[in-house]
């Protein structure tokens, strides 16, 4: 880029004009709500000024293999997604998040990384839309792929402004903006935490699926379970509520598992996958019942381990859905982007994560939740409010769907191939084919439903 652009950032009260890609280096963070780690964020700009608009993140694919079709598809997702609610964009921002791994150094990342910065430039002038830069930030410095200038963008990089002193840091503090750690921090809430509680929980899990699987299999045992469910994550819930939190300790988040038996998670998370207890679950979305049902989902998410990590889909996006209806955007990003990880067919997760990241009003999900309150069970919709936020035909899937984060991952920050029911890595296999034979036999039974219904 011969010429820096200037850039607005613009909120309600407030403008921030930003000069060069140091600021906007900078700005990142602020933009995210926290710091993405090995991410591609894209960024939409609107008018002669620049004017931020829809933002996209998604984990950096690990095999260069990927970075034309996933350049491609999020190319496409960013500026269809805002021409269907607005203007298209003027100009995209592309940012390349890794930091080095072993001897490798900052500089080498952003060689190595250079064709898909490349890639993404492509497809975005493909669809008629510039881009106006094109940054690399790895290891507390920053690199332009788009400026040729050694005077304003030096070959080894350019070091990043120190926490809270830029403009945007600024603007941040005093509009009340706070950044949560790195991606990989808020990531970690959800994670199985490792060691004999994991095996304890796993083994949790076989036994209460043996129970269910039967009552499953016919419609009044089905329902059963259903209530049962809901009568005992609403006992959880009200145990949360009894012990409040400061919310973002890791050490509040061990005193939650304190509050949870094995045998409780365990039934609450196999009684999730049945897609009317999920719905009826997440009615909890606002007021009083909000945080404490948002520290419950972490929870359970924690608890699925082993052969169960695709159950977590259910309780991410529970998670996720509340984060949204609070107003907290960059986490429900995450634990969308984490639910689609574990299951990428999730649609009640991608239509919350496609909604989302097109800066809808959760009012409309919301009001559909509120007006299922009065009904009998079996009259839950399998998704609220689907044609509200349709998935779009750029989002359906072909091949290998792109699965976001902030919006956004993979949130995880890289595509792997996670197995549907494989033990972890390392670790023995038991209960995996009992895991896969109730997985099949509540699909048979309805209880996961078709995968379109999800």
């Amino acid at each position: 880029m011969n010429k820096h652009h200037d850039l607005t950032g613009s909120g309600p009260d407030q403008q921030i004009t930003l000069r060069g890609p140091g600021e906007l280096a900078d700005a990142l963070p602020y933009m995210m709500g926290f710091h993405p780690t090995d991410s591609i964020v894209l960024v939409a700009l609107h008018g002669s000024h620049g004017r931020f608009g829809g933002r996209l993140r998604l984990g950096i694919p690990r095999s260069p293999r990927e970075w034309e079709p996933v350049a491609a598809q999020l190319a496409e997702c960013l500026i269809r997604g805002s021409g269907r609610r607005g203007p298209r964009p003027d100009g995209i921002v592309v940012f390349l998040c890794q930091d080095p791994v072993g001897d490798e150094t900052g500089d080498r990342v952003m060689e190595r990384l250079r064709p898909l910065a490349q890639r993404l430039r492509t497809a975005c002038g493909g669809l008629d839309v510039p881009v106006y830069e094109a940054l690399c930030i790895s290891d507390g410095r920053f690199w332009s792929y788009c400026c040729p200038d050694a005077r304003c963008c030096p070959p080894d990089g350019t070091p990043l402004a120190l926490p809270g002193t830029s403009v945007m840091a600024a603007a941040a503090a005093y509009a009340g903006v706070r950044v949560r750690g790195s991606l990989r921090d808020m990531e970690r809430r959800f994670a199985p935490r490792p060691g004999p509680a994991t095996e304890e929980q796993v083994r949790a899990l076989d036994a209460a699926g043996a129970v269910l699987t039967s009552r499953i299999l016919d419609a009044q045992g089905r329902q059963e379970v259903a209530d049962e469910t809901v009568a005992l994550a609403r006992l959880l819930l009200e145990r949360m509520a009894e012990a409040p939190r400061a919310d973002g300790d890791p050490a509040a988040d061990a005193e939650d598992d304190r509050l949870v038996s094995d045998d409780e998670a365990a039934a609450v998370i196999l009684g999730l996958q049945d897609r009317e207890t999920r719905d009826r679950a997440a009615q909890w979305m606002e007021g009083e019942e909000a945080a404490p049902a948002l520290r419950l989902w972490r929870v359970l998410s924690r608890r699925c381990a082993g052969p169960y990590t695709e159950h977590a889909a259910a309780t991410l996006t529970l998670a996720g859905w509340v984060s949204w209806s609070v107003g907290d955007e960059p986490g429900a990003r995450v634990a969308l982007g984490l639910a689609l990880r574990a299951d990428p067919e999730y649609v009640f997760a991608r239509l919350l994560h496609q909604a989302c990241n097109e800066g809808l009003d959760p009012e409309t999900v919301r009001r559909c939740l509120r007006s299922q309150r009065d009904l009998p069970s079996q009259g839950t919709p399998s998704a609220p409010c689907p044609d509200a936020h349709r998935a779009p035909a750029g989002q359906r899937r072909r091949g290998r769907p792109v699965r976001p984060s902030a919006a956004e991952p993979d949130e995880a920050g890289s595509h792997r191939r996670h197995p549907r029911s494989g033990a972890a890595p390392g670790r023995p296999r038991h209960g995996t084919a009992a895991a896969r034979a109730r997985t099949r036999a509540a699909r048979r039974s309805g209880q996961r439903g078709a995968r379109s219904g999800r």
